[in-house]
C-alpha cells in the first residue's frame, strides 16, 4: 500500500473518540478508504495494531465506512459493519465532507432488542418506526435540539404522525445491542405514544454506509 501524505495522517490523528470538546471531530462519522492500491485491500484487525489478527478487509474504493472510535496514540480507527467491527490504520481513511458535528449524525438507524424495534431516520424529514409483526408507523420530524451549554453529544428528536409520536434521546457513547459483535457509537432512549403504546425503549444507533 502506498502511504498518504503526512498531513492527512496528522489531520485525523488529532480527532478523539466519543466525548470531545466543541470544534474537534466528533464520532461516529462516515469515512472513505484512500491511498490503497487498486489491486490491494485495507486489512481490518482484531485490535489497534499490526500484531492483531486480520478479521476482514475493506476494498480500496470502499465508501461510507462508519468509524466509532479512534486510538489516537497508535493511529488506528475502530470501524463498524453489519457483521461486526475491527480496527484499520487511520492513515488510509478520510472523513467524508459535509458532515456536521453540530447536528445529529445522518443518515441514522436506531434499534433495540427484547423487545425488537427500529427507528429509521434515513429519510431526511421523515422517519419510520417498526416492530416485528406490526405495521410500520410513518412519522415526520417536528424538531431537533442538542443539549444547551455543552458540546453536541446529546440530542433530542421529536417525531409525530397520524397514529402517535416518538421522542428520541440520542447520545454519542459506546453502546451494545446485546446480541452481536457490532460496535455502536450512539445510544438511544425512545419514548413512544399513541398507537405505538406509551413506552420507553432503549437501543443503539448506527450510520448506514457502504458496509451495511
Amino acid at each position: 500500500m502506498k502511504l498518504l501524505a503526512g498531513a492527512v495522517f496528522w489531520l485525523f490523528l488529532a480527532g478523539s473518540a466519543l466525548a470531545q470538546t466543541a470544534g474537534e471531530t466528533l464520532l461516529p462519522a462516515l469515512f472513505d478508504v484512500v491511498g490503497v492500491g487498486a489491486d490491494d485491500a485495507l486489512n481490518i484487525r482484531q485490535g489497534p495494531g499490526v500484531g492483531f489478527a486480520v478479521v476482514g478487509a475493506l476494498a480500496p474504493d470502499a465508501r461510507g465506512v462508519e468509524v466509532v472510535e479512534l486510538d489516537e496514540k497508535m493511529g488506528w480507527a475502530h470501524v463498524a459493519g453489519a457483521e461486526g467491527g475491527g480496527w484499520v490504520a487511520l492513515r488510509y481513511l478520510m472523513r467524508q465532507p459535509q458532515q456536521s458535528d453540530e447536528r445529529l449524525p445522518q443518515p441514522l438507524v436506531c434499534g433495540g432488542t427484547e423487545p425488537f424495534w427500529s427507528l429509521d431516520l434515513t429519510g431526511g424529514d421523515s422517519a419510520v418506526f417498526s416492530e416485528p409483526g406490526r405495521k410500520d408507523y410513518l412519522l415526520s420530524r417536528k424538531w431537533e435540539r442538542t443539549a444547551e451549554g455543552s458540546p453536541p453529544i446529546d440530542f433530542v428528536v421529536v417525531l409525530a404522525g397520524a397514529q402517535g409520536s416518538v421522542t428520541a434521546l440520542i447520545s454519542r457513547e459506546s453502546c451494545s445491542d446485546g446480541m452481536s459483535d457490532r460496535p455502536y457509537g450512539l445510544s438511544a432512549r425512545v419514548a413512544t405514544d399513541g398507537a405505538m403504546k406509551r413506552r420507553l425503549l432503549r437501543g443503539c444507533c448506527y450510520l448506514p454506509g457502504g458496509r451495511d
